[in-house]
């Protein structure tokens, strides 16, 4: 079991994340605290406050595609669109859409993944949500150092990260390999390249 091989994880956690496991692959439909409340082992309000608590699903994943995948790894990262009407969630803003070509309202999680290459198949590692106002640095510098933030993690599983032509830009590109990174993406279709590149 990955969650023994985990430091920190007291019995209460464990229980919990075992009971939640058991929900999520079982209940059909809609999955919320009500739901969780009544085909789970506890009440609506303490699955509620168990949610706020931290648990690290960085390692978990981590170490369960360590233990099962085979050797042969990528990272792929990709930011994606999630439609939102309100106003009041957290983080909502306008994104760019690629469905759409142009920026809706509503918010973009970063996914990180593990292309696991022998078994033709892609393991979740992590979502991090997208702030809607960053003032301190570029969009591109975000998504460059949510990887870098991770790298430890990252890096036990494969240095090579997959990304779209957006990330072919040169202050993305050079973070990730200053901190042990090779990136595997294309250039854009409006590219206008100056010199030919005659290295590995």
């Amino acid at each position: 079991m990955i969650l023994n091989q985990m430091e920190g994880i007291k019995k209460w956690q464990y229980d919990f994340m075992l009971d939640i496991f058991g929900l999520f692959l079982s209940i059909k439909g809609r999955m919320n605290f009500l739901q969780f409340g009544r085909y789970g082992k506890h009440c609506e309000q303490r699955y509620r406050g168990q949610f706020e608590k931290t648990f690290d699903f960085m390692t978990f994943n981590k170490e369960s595609i360590l233990h099962y995948a085979s050797d042969h790894q990528a990272i792929a990262f990709d930011p994606s669109y999630i439609s939102k009407s309100g106003k009041h969630t957290p983080g909502v803003g306008y994104f760019w859409s690629g469905c759409a070509s142009k920026a809706k309202w509503g918010m973009e999680i970063a996914g990180i993944a593990a292309i696991d290459i022998d078994n033709h198949t892609g393991f979740h590692l992590e979502a991090v949500q997208t702030p809607n106002n960053l003032e301190t640095e570029s969009l591109v510098d975000h998504y460059a150092n949510v990887l870098i933030q991770r790298k430890d993690d990252l890096l036990c599983i494969s240095k090579y990260v997959l990304a779209d032509a957006y990330f072919s830009k040169k202050k993305f590109v050079s973070k990730l390999c200053e901190n042990g990174f090779e990136v595997i993406s294309r250039l854009r279709d409006d590219a206008d390249l100056q010199y030919k590149f005659y290295g590995q």
